[in-house]
């Protein structure tokens, strides 16, 4: 295998590690807030947060 497509492999492995952190990591936040960590999913609990920073 060529060492471009060792380094973009490895790209791609961490970028989709940071995805999953991501994505954990806010089911997580939101469930020790009181709510259910599935709703983080949805389009209303975004527009809420970007309102909020606002």
């Amino acid at each position: 295998m060529s060492t471009f497509t060792q380094v973009m492999r490895y790209i791609l492995i961490i970028i989709l590690v940071c995805l999953l952190a991501l994505v954990l990591g806010s089911m997580i936040g939101y469930a020790i807030g009181g709510g259910n960590p599935f709703a983080v999913f949805l389009p209303s609990t975004w527009a809420h947060i970007f309102e909020f920073l606002k």
